[in-house]
């Protein structure tokens, strides 16, 4: 990996179940409300980011017939008139934009009979201009996450072709586009050490493009200070004021997950962050993981694959139910119940432990929680006066 590990990795030998929200049938078999199915579609990708977590790109893409059998196991595991979350992955998922699109039609047509719901998601960072990924980046129902790091340079810093020339010119490129034909879309922007300070000026250089949806992630495979993370806090103030100004337009995940909680409004139910349980993940090969974040270069001596692999059983019915994620640790803290360290995967990277988050996930979570907290405190003093 081009990342440096350093938190304890040692702590877990193996995998572990996820939060589940299972329910019995009449028949007895007990079935999911909403299931995550992640295909990876090819380890290839065109870039070389310096902050992958993917491992080495190779070509070696899904066989169709591999990724229908998955989506046939997904849609078993529902209970009638589920809801299937069909995300496709990479490497870069739209070099293999026709295999793409095939899935994509076959999994409306088996969900259509089953009168299941499905909802679509594609991560791409933006490259890939062809007519079939033209296609799917306009489709209406497709949910489009592009990834650009904010400020050309910051961007440029790490997302590099193979020469390691930038590749912002080519990814804002497809932006504008998005943003001229009106399609509803976000942009991840990777968030690092090198790159934290700039952050606000990003979301800012963003917003001037007309880009209206903004998910910051940080880079948790890095290694980040004492300092880093008080530069993480101040760069969190300074964005919350820009979400601040932006609303209701402006979207930043950051803060938008935290006013909902603490205005006390369900959320959008997910299946994600089950670890395993309601949600997998499928590599080319069929071996199955808990997250698309764990496959790497789907080694067999990877521990965090699961029992079997795509091809051996009729649904993923096996994999549950769950185990609680009780995180102890937590119990103590003040915004336990307003924060949301409970993405097991994130925590297995930094500490090793899905259960366990660690105080880069905890500083985050508390900075943008108090951040939030003066936002909404501010606008309700305003609407007073």
């Amino acid at each position: 990996m081009a990342l440096e590990m350093t938190q304890n990795m040692g702590g877990s030998s193996g995998w572990l179940l996820g939060t589940s929200h299972m329910v019995g049938s009449p028949d007895g078999v007990t079935l999911y409300p909403r299931f995550g199915l992640v295909l990876m579609l090819t380890h290839a990708c065109n870039l070389r980011c310096t902050y992958c977590y993917t491992g080495a790109k190779f070509g070696r893409p899904m066989p169709e017939h591999l990724g229908r059998r998955a989506i046939d196991r997904a849609l078993a595991s529902l209970e009638p008139g589920g809801t299937l979350e069909l995300g496709f992955f990479g490497g870069e998922p739209l070099l293999a934009a026709g295999l793409l699109s095939g899935l994509l039609a076959y999994a409306r047509e088996r969900a259509a009979e089953q009168d299941a719901c499905l909802r679509t998601g594609l991560t791409t960072n933006g490259t890939i201009g062809t007519a079939e990924a033209w296609r799917i980046l306009l489709d209406p129902e497709v949910d489009v996450a592009v990834s650009h790091d904010g400020l050309p340079c910051e961007h440029n810093r790490h997302r590099q072709w193979e020469c390691g020339c930038g590749t912002s010119a080519r990814v804002l490129r497809t932006v504008k586009r998005l943003v001229r034909s009106g399609e509803d879309f976000r942009v991840v922007m990777v968030v690092r050490p090198d790159t934290v300070d700039m952050l606000p000026a990003g979301i800012q250089f963003l917003r001037s493009l007309g880009v209206r949806q903004m998910e910051p992630s940080l880079d948790l495979w890095t290694r980040w200070s004492s300092d880093d993370v008080l530069a993480l806090e101040d760069a969190v103030q300074r964005c919350a004021a820009i979400w601040r100004g932006g609303l209701p337009d402006l979207s930043i995940s950051w803060f938008d997950e935290k006013a909902a909680r603490l205005a006390g409004v369900p959320t959008g139910e997910t299946a994600r962050c089950s670890f395993g349980s309601g949600e997998v993940a499928v590599a080319p090969s069929g071996a199955l993981y808990p997250c698309e974040r764990l496959i790497g270069e789907d080694t067999a001596c990877n521990p965090m694959r699961l029992p079997g692999c795509v091809p051996d059983g009729d649904d993923f019915l096996a994999l549950g139910p769950a185990s609680p994620c009780t995180r102890p640790a937590c119990k103590v803290c003040s915004v336990a119940d307003l924060c949301n360290t409970d993405c097991r995967c994130s925590n297995y990277v930094r500490t090793g432990d899905p259960a366990r988050p660690d105080g880069l996930l905890c500083a985050l979570n508390r900075s943008c929680m108090e951040a939030t907290a003066r936002v909404i405190g501010a606008a309700d003093a305003e609407d007073e006066a």
